[in-house]
C-alpha cells in the first residue's frame, strides 16, 4: 500500500523531474473567433481488454465487486474535448467517455487470462459536461512484459449527421518519471520493466503528442490532454475492434508477451 510518508518522499524525489520536464509535441489548431486551441491526437488500438461494464463515475480506483481500492500513487486525469468543426472549435458535451488500464503489478480487472473475471477495478466511464471535460481519480498505473506504461480511453459520440462515432486511443507517460514511480510500493517488483515507449509497438512516431505531462498537487498528480475530434471523419469514428499493427511484411505483428485477444462469444 502506497502510504502518505512514502508518497510524500515520492512527491520530493520528483519534484526536480517535474519541473523541467519538456512539453510534448503537438498538432495544433486555433480558432480565431473564441481562440480556443483545438489539439488533435492520434488514433491507437482498443486493446484486448476493454470491457464495456458502463460504470459511470469518477473514482474508479473501487472494486464494487470486492469493494477494495487499488493501491498506488493517486493520478487525477482530466479529458477535455473539443469538436473541430468549419475551423472552428468548441466544447464537446456529452460524449460518453471510457477509461482503462492495469493496476500496480500489471493486472487489468475482468480478464479470464489474469484470473480477474468478474472484477471491475480500474475502468469507469463519464459524460463530458458543458466544457467538454471529464475527470477521473485513479492511480498511476503499472506495467506489464511488453508494452510501456499507458492509459487506454475511448469517446463514444455521435458524427455530424448523427451517427455513432467512437475514437479510442491510448495515454503514455515520460519513461523517467514511471521509473521513479516504479521504485516504491506498491509498484516495486523483482525484475526491470522490458519496453519503454520508443521500443512499444502503440507508442510509434507521433506517440509524444500522447504523452502527459503530470503535476504534483497536495492530493496527487494531476494530468490533463486536450482532444480535438473532426465529427466528420468516417474513417477516424468508426467502431474500434482490437488489432496488431502490421509488419514489415504486410502482416499483423503478433501480440507482445501476456497480451492475447480475448475470446468472444
Amino acid at each position: 500500500m502506497c502510504t502518505t510518508r512514502a508518497f510524500s518522499g515520492l512527491r520530493r524525489k520528483l519534484l526536480a523531474f517535474l519541473l523541467t520536464a519538456p512539453m510534448a509535441g503537438r498538432a495544433i489548431w486555433a480558432s480565431a473567433s473564441n481562440n480556443i486551441t483545438c489539439i488533435a491526437k492520434p488514433e491507437r488500438t482498443e486493446g484486448p481488454y476493454f470491457v464495456d461494464h458502463q460504470l459511470n463515475r469518477r473514482d474508479i480506483r473501487l472494486d464494487p465487486v470486492t469493494h477494495l481500492f487499488s493501491p498506488g500513487v493517486p493520478l487525477i486525469l482530466s479529458i477535455d474535448l473539443l469538436n473541430l468543426a468549419q475551423h472552428s472549435c468548441e466544447p464537446l458535451a456529452g460524449a460518453t467517455v471510457d477509461v482503462w488500464h492495469c493496476d500496480a503489478q500489471g493486472v487489468y480487472s475482468g480478464v479470464s487470462d489474469m484470473n480477474t473475471l468478474g472484477k471491475k477495478f480500474l475502468r469507469g466511464y463519464q459524460v463530458s459536461d458543458q466544457a467538454g471535460s471529464v475527470t477521473f481519480k485513479t492511480i498511476y498505473p503499472g506495467w506489464y512484459s511488453g508494452r510501456a506504461v499507458h492509459v487506454h480511453f475511448k469517446v463514444r459520440t455521435q458524427n455530424s449527421v448523427g451517427a455513432s462515432y467512437e475514437f479510442t486511443s491510448q495515454l503514455f507517460f515520460d519513461d523517467r518519471l514511471s521509473d521513479a514511480v516504479f521504485q516504491h510500493a506498491p509498484y516495486k517488483r523483482p525484475k526491470p520493466r522490458d519496453t519503454r515507449n520508443t521500443r512499444d509497438i502503440h507508442y510509434g512516431k507521433d506517440g509524444n503528442q500522447l504523452l502527459l505531462s503530470p503535476i504534483e498537487k497536495a492530493d496527487g498528480y494531476h494530468a490533463n490532454i486536450t482532444v480535438a475530434l473532426d465529427l466528420s471523419d468516417d474513417k477516424v469514428g468508426a467502431p474500434d475492434g482490437f488489432s496488431m499493427p502490421l509488419g514489415p511484411d504486410g502482416r499483423p505483428m503478433p501480440p507482445p508477451p501476456g497480451l492475447r485477444p480475448p475470446q468472444r462469444g
